[in-house]
């Protein structure tokens, strides 16, 4: 049983694909999609349909999914139509007027029911999953349960769970001890080239050494037990031409997976 997750397709479904290929997912095996399947890319209606389909998979709101479900709740409102169409929307609001009968409702309402965050324990860490990232927390002496966790991801402003970046990636969470307990964040939304900019400690650069965009490990010092505390997956698909890639990341053991977005797709 392995636990994988990814972020930022952005309608780049052939790179998303080739990705699970490669992984080979199990029926024991879990994936957790954690935002941005639509706009800017070609397929988005595509992607969302394969993170639908597949089994044992959890998908949680990005915002681009949340700028949608906003154009789409009300046609006459300019200012969140304008909003998501500058921010490559359109390709999306095209592929749905594809959908059919119920298939339309039934699409959009399994986006609505996307949730903002979710926790997850593989080998005795505590991962916490969300979009962009979350608002730094006062650390606790008694650490971070599953409740508290729980407690804390519940009393954040969902603005900050999609669209946090600068007040994220400059500071430690709150949540892992100078002994490196406690849970790491795992976020999306921020392209690591970005990220690395806003970063107070990285491992690596942002891009490796053929230029592609590679996922960030965050965070670790001495106050943090030498742990990174935060891991930044985004690594630029539907953001940064040429040099783009979709990164899946299995926590289990922290092997990286990568696919580059080729032209036309």
């Amino acid at each position: 049983m392995a636990t994988y997750v990814c972020s930022d397709m952005h309608g780049h479904v052939r790179a998303f694909d080739r990705l699970l290929s490669r992984a080979s997912l199990t029926d024991d095996d879990h994936i957790y999609v954690i935002g941005d399947m639509v706009d800017r890319g070609p397929d988005p209606l595509e992607v969302l349909k394969l993170v639908r389909s597949l089994p044992n998979c959890t998908a949680l709101m990005g915002n681009h999914e949340s700028m949608m479900l906003d154009a789409l709740a009300d046609p006459s409102d300019a200012y969140n139509w304008l909003l998501w169409s500058q921010n490559g929307g359109m390709v999306t609001a095209e592929q749905l007027t594809t959908l059919v009968g119920e298939a339309y409702g039934e699409m959009v309402r399994w986006v609505r029911s996307l949730p903002l965050h979710e926790q997850v324990n593989v080998g005795g860490r505590d991962f916490v999953l969300v979009h962009a990232g979350i608002r730094p927390v006062v650390p606790r002496e008694e650490g971070w349960d599953a409740h508290a966790l729980e407690e804390m991801l519940c009393a954040q402003d969902s603005d900050d769970l999609l669209w946090i970046r600068e007040d994220y990636f400059g500071h430690h969470t709150g949540l892992m001890n100078e002994h490196g307990e406690g849970a790491i964040v795992v976020s999306g939304h921020t392209p690591s080239v970005v990220a690395e900019v806003y970063a107070d400690v990285s491992d690596r650069p942002a891009r490796n050494e053929f230029g592609f965009l590679q996922m960030l490990y965050l965070g670790a010092d001495a106050s943090t037990g030498g742990m990174p505390d935060r891991l930044a997956i985004d690594c630029g698909a539907g953001s940064v031409a040429n040099y783009g890639q979709v990164c899946l990341l299995r926590l289990d053991d922290m092997e990286e997976m990568y696919e580059r977005v080729f032209d036309g797709e």
